[in-house]
């Protein structure tokens, strides 16, 4: 049997039918090498129509229907590059989720891949046809629900894909050819990286960096699985590389920038932080609103502050029911993360120069966190992309 490659092409790449057409003529031309499993995004800007279909017909839309309404988008990419496959001579077959055998815990919106049973996809890789997966979905064996991974979900498909067969490699096709020391769109001397450890590609994809989402790398750490990010478009031969490796001394090095653009700071009036977690979970679940990422929460006086961040419709949803509501207040204005990946973060010069930096431009930081190979400023929204170009030189 060809040595296995997962590839996972991203909703840019499938944007339409032309895309489609020219990703499944790459497929088909590497499929002569390699055995090939591949994981598609819905195509394009499909989710956000969807997630607007769902809050034109309900205020709250119930968490189980939007995942059966969400999962379509990835069944449409699924089919319809199979079918251009096999019109190029390359016998593939397209699977969902749950037919592939990915088992989630019972969460909608947000499940956590418990196990993968791929009998389906082993058989069909056997008969030497290309899989194309639907991803960012499964099914929880003991519900019997059809679930999804939550935004970026279709990397963490992918990457439990890769770890159940042992493939050579995950390959993140995108319409971007690497992961760069900033977003290319905001500072324009952006640098490709060509080589990241996991560690350093997990503290970068929690604090905002697009390419990746979180929780695939953190799978792809546990299970040993080498990432690859880069173009859909081109050879391998660019983009970069993330694998096992370690900095052989300390140092204060710095890697890159990213960000968040919504951060809801949210003050509650209990001051106990994990009661006050809990009744904003309870709030959530009331009304449908899948938890978003937490950044911090922390005791403060009279009460306890929560950071908070997430997809554009999930912070909206949250606003909302925060704002209405007598045991949470909003901190206004609005607010960003802007973050500093680096060895050596915990230093006090590294600090000391982003400090400065920000001081010389009269950039008012709201608040500094510190990770052992981060360091993050909150800042108010309007002031994140400055504050990205500004510290930018320290890379």
């Amino acid at each position: 049997m060809k040595p296995l490659i997962v590839q996972k092409y991203g909703g840019a790449t499938l944007a339409d039918p032309e895309k489609i057409k020219a990703v499944a003529a790459r497929i088909a031309a590497q499929s002569k090498e390699n055995s090939l499993l591949v994981v598609v995004s819905a195509m394009g800007k499909t989710t956000n129509s969807l997630i607007d279909l769902a809050n034109q017909v309900s205020e709250h839309p119930q968490r189980r229907e939007m995942d059966m309404l969400l999962t379509v988008g990835e069944r449409i990419s699924m089919s319809l590059m199979s079918m251009a496959l096999n019109d190029l001579g390359c016998p593939a077959i397209s699977f969902t989720g749950s037919q592939a055998g990915i088992f989630t815990d019972d969460s909608h919106v947000n499940a956590f891949i418990k196990d993968v049973k791929p009998i389906r996809v082993e058989e069909s890789l056997r008969q030497e046809k290309v899989v194309i997966l639907a991803g960012f979905q499964g099914v929880s064996p003991i519900t019997k629900e059809i679930t999804t991974l939550g935004r970026g979900g279709s990397d963490t498909s992918a990457v439990a894909m890769a770890a159940s067969f042992k493939a050579e490699r995950c390959e993140i096709l995108k319409d971007v050819p690497a992961v760069f020391t900033a977003d290319p769109h905001i500072v324009k001397t952006a640098r490709p990286l060509r080589e990241l450890n996991y560690d350093q590609m997990m503290e970068m994809t929690f604090w905002g960096a697009k390419v990746l989402h979180y929780r695939s790398v953190e799978l792809a750490k546990v299970r040993d699985v080498t990432l690859y990010i880069g173009p859909a478009s081109n050879k391998t031969s660019d983009g970069t590389l993330v694998k096992k490796g370690l900095n052989m001394f300390e140092s204060c090095k710095a890697l890159s920038l990213n960000s968040h653009e919504i951060v809801l700071g949210i003050s509650c009036k209990e001051k106990n932080p994990a009661k006050a977690l809990q009744n904003l979970q309870h709030l959530f679940d009331q009304k449908q609103i899948a938890f978003p990422q937490l950044l911090q929460c922390e005791a403060n006086q009279d009460m306890t502050e929560i950071l908070l961040t997430g997809p554009q419709e999930i912070m909206s949803a949250a606003k909302k029911e925060v704002q209405n509501h007598h045991d949470f207040s909003l901190q206004g204005p609005e607010l960003s993360t802007v973050t500093l990946t680096c060895t050596g973060a915990t230093s006090p010069e590294m600090t000391q120069k982003v400090l400065n930096i920000l001081s010389e431009r009269q950039l008012t930081t709201r608040k500094i966190m510190l990770s052992a190979m981060s360091l993050t400023v909150l800042v108010e929204a309007p002031l994140r992309k400055q504050v990205i170009e500004s510290l930018h030189q320290l890379i």
